[in-house]
Formats: structure tokens, C-alpha cells, sequence
């Protein structure tokens, strides 16, 4: 959605006089993204944060994410404490099945080797891989298997 320009986006205010260059920058793009509610399909949010996830991210839509990812760090941290207090629901537990079972099969393809000491053109490769039906029949699975260990899990990080 391209918003339409008026004559405030083309002169230049400091929103902080007497602070320096960047602090004014950033004063400036908080006011105007927080001004635009973006929707998506399923809420409203920023759109470089819920995107397809079937789709590969660019390494400029990866840089996008995190830039995104930092600017909410303090809202994803409260989020993640108030997830932590409660029993997670069956949808959530679902979801780390399917994750345990999708990082399993991942550690069988990448043989040993340490995550981080692939190349993103390897992960690509290997998570493109994974999005095979035969590899997707394989993850729901085991998936489906894994919701009881992961259940149990839960319950023993809510009693501890």
C-alpha cells in the first residue's frame, strides 16, 4: 500500500533539537511506521514480520527482519514471559512437534556439521530439500508422534 505523500514528507524537522543526527533519525521513523497500520492476512503487524514462510527469505528481506526483530525485542521478551507462565495450548505443542521433527531430519541431511558453519546457499539448499512431500509426509509423521514427548516436556518444565 503506497501512502500518499503530502508536503510534510518533503522537509526535514528535528523531533529532538540538540540531539545528534541519529536519534532524530530514529525519532522520525518510529513516528512515521508506528502512523501505518499495515494488515496482513491473519492480523495487524508490519509486513517485513509475517511473511510467507513457504518462500525463502532474500538476504535483504532477512536484513529487513532483523532490523524488525530488534526494534520489538522488548515487546517479544514480554510476550515470551507472559507464553512461559502459562501450559502451552495443543496448537503450540503441535507447532515444537513439527519443529523437533523438521530440525531432526534437518541434522540427518547436514551430516554433523554445526548449523552455523553452513553456507546460506547450503541451508537453501537443504531447507528446499525439506520442502519436498515426501520429506513433508516424513515430518507430520513423526511430528504427530513427537506431541506426547513434547506434552511431557512442557509439564516437566511447569512443575520445576
Amino acid at each position: 500500500m503506497a501512502e500518499k505523500l503530502s508536503f510534510k514528507h518533503f522537509y526535514t524537522v528535528e523531533y529532538r533539537p540538540g540531539e545528534d543526527e541519529q536519534t532524530n533519525y530514529r525519532a522520525y521513523r518510529r513516528r512515521r511506521t508506528e502512523s501505518v497500520d499495515w494488515v496482513c492476512g491473519k492480523c495487524s503487524c508490519d509486513p517485513c514480520v509475517c511473511e510467507n514462510v513457504d518462500e525463502a527469505l532474500s538476504v535483504a528481506s532477512r536484513l529487513q527482519k532483523a532490523r524488525s526483530l530488534r526494534k520489538n525485542k522488548a515487546k517479544i521478551a514480554l510476550g515470551r514471559a507472559r507464553a512461559a507462565r502459562r501450559f502451552a495450548s495443543n496448537d503450540v505443542l503441535k507447532k515444537r512437534a513439527r519443529k523437533a521433527a523438521y530440525n531432526t531430519f534437518y541434522k540427518k541431511l547436514i551430516k554433523g556439521i554445526p548449523k552455523a558453519d553452513l553456507s546460506p546457499q547450503r541451508k537453501a539448499e537443504i531447507e528446499k530439500r525439506l520442502q519436498k512431500p515426501a520429506f513433508k509426509t516424513r515430518i507430520d509423521r513423526m511430528s504427530k508422534k513427537l506431541v506426547k514427548d513434547v506434552r511431557k516436556k512442557e509439564m516437566a518444565r511447569k512443575r520445576a
